[in-house]
């Protein structure tokens, strides 16, 4: 069985959680509404995830709702990509730096 979990994109940055639930509950029942904000002020980064109690009404709201205008801007609803873990974004656990950090203190380096 295939997640019950959207990604809902395009959101006004004005938008609540509980606006979000209010409308993708007209779907099917929704189990939980994670709205992604910006950490420092707390504002929306115009994306959530959106999980549903069925596969029923997951679909549902992907077809109803995807390319529909709320609030002036057109949603994008797809299915949720399984997370990778690690809380680097699935990048790796040095994100996209790779390896080890640099020591700036110029040791190690030839001098000329």
């Amino acid at each position: 069985m295939e997640t019950a979990k959207l990604y809902i994109g395009n959101l006004p940055f004005t938008v609540s959680n509980d606006d979000v639930k209010a409308l993708f509950g007209e779907a099917g029942e929704v189990e939980d509404v994670r709205l992604i904000t910006d950490r420092e002020t707390g504002r929306s980064k115009g994306y959530a995830f959106v999980t549903f109690v069925t596969e029923n009404g997951a679909t549902a709201a992907l077809e109803k709702f995807n390319g529909y205008e709320y609030q002036g801007r057109a949603l994008r609803v797809d299915r949720a990509r399984p997370s990778t873990g690690g809380g680097g974004g699935g990048r790796g656990d040095r994100g996209d730096r790779g390896g080890q950090r640099r020591n700036n203190s110029g040791a190690g380096r030839e001098r000329y």
